[in-house]
């Protein structure tokens, strides 16, 4: 018979050791302080992403996006570009220009600061403009946290983002802008 503090020590190991490679199979798009470029496949937008923090690494993230096609409706995309650019450890507000889509993210980590420059790829259907948007909540709620944003549902994107960055803690927290589109084509180039 093996005494009660043993197997409670082999089930605390076990527990952890499963948490400790949750995160190692989510398919990353980068590795601790590597930059990536991510887009999704023409006609598709971003609808989650999920990044995994590590103090010890860098206190850099590792990040995994997913994408899914538009609606018929929209059409397809009729131009796509890569949009502002945010400095390193620099507070960041973006929303795609001419009333794009979030259909790809690059960026690059610097040593320097701890932090990483970042860039939306975005793309334009037609001549339809963005209602009913909100933002977020803060992704991860707290810094050093795992995060994950998954578009609450279908008929809403991704446009933007704002996010903070903690000079103290070495992290961002995000708050996405998700719209609806309509469905007819508008006049506005902007929005």
């Amino acid at each position: 018979m093996i005494p009660a503090p043993v197997v409670l020590a082999l089930s605390l190991l076990a527990t952890a050791a499963a948490q400790s490679h949750d995160h190692h199979d989510m398919g990353w798009v980068n590795g601790y302080r590597q930059g990536f470029n991510f887009q999704c496949p023409h006609g598709e937008v971003i609808v989650a992403a999920r990044s995994y923090y590590s103090e010890q690494d860098g206190s850099d993230r590792l990040w995994s996006f997913e994408c899914q096609p538009t609606p018929e409706g929209l059409g397809e995309p009729s131009d796509c570009w890569w949009d502002d650019i945010n400095r390193a450890g620099m507070e960041w507000t973006s929303s795609c220009s001419r009333n794009g889509l979030v259909a790809g993210v690059q960026s690059k980590y610097f040593e320097s600061v701890l932090d990483r420059e970042w860039q939306f790829y975005c793309c334009f259907y037609k001549r339809r403009c963005p209602y009913s948007c909100m933002k977020s909540s803060d992704v991860p709620e707290q810094y050093r946290e795992e995060g994950e944003l998954v578009v609450p549902s279908y008929g809403y994107f991704i446009r933007g983002a704002q996010t903070t960055f903690s000079g103290v803690l070495r992290d961002r927290q995000w708050k996405y802008t998700l719209c609806r589109m309509t469905d007819f084509d508008c006049e506005f180039q902007n929005l």
